[in-house]
């Protein structure tokens, strides 16, 4: 009888466990970043690197503000990495300059100061 109790109450402590580690890794946070965007190409841009980006769960880009909106995993990536990304795509974010090999390979009019479409 003991080693039937014994049995359950682990059986019992794993499947909290388990549990209490699912609702943690559903966790979301919320991070607006200034971009250098400054066009509907540059939202579609943006927006679809940040899809293949591992831990962010969408994306949104104000192409009036400049404003990315992202929704995240603080589990599976950070802001800075989310910065860092966006830098990769070519554009500014908040502090973090956009890397230069990649923003030469903008259209011109997705370059700061662009022509428009």
């Amino acid at each position: 009888m003991k080693n039937i109790i014994t049995i359950m109450l682990i059986t019992l402590t794993s499947l909290f466990t388990t549990n209490v580690k699912a609702q943690k890794s559903n966790e979301t946070a919320e991070i607006k970043i200034k971009t250098s965007a400054q066009c509907e190409m540059c939202k579609q841009r943006l927006e679809k690197a940040m899809a293949y980006e591992k831990g962010i769960k969408s994306s949104k880009l104000d192409v009036e503000s400049a404003t990315l909106t992202v929704v995240f995993k603080p589990n599976k990536t950070t802001p800075d990495k989310i910065r860092t990304s966006i830098s990769k795509t070519g554009y500014d974010a908040d502090k973090i300059k956009a890397e230069e090999k990649a923003y030469n390979n903008l259209p011109d009019c997705c370059k700061k100061g662009g022509m428009e479409h």
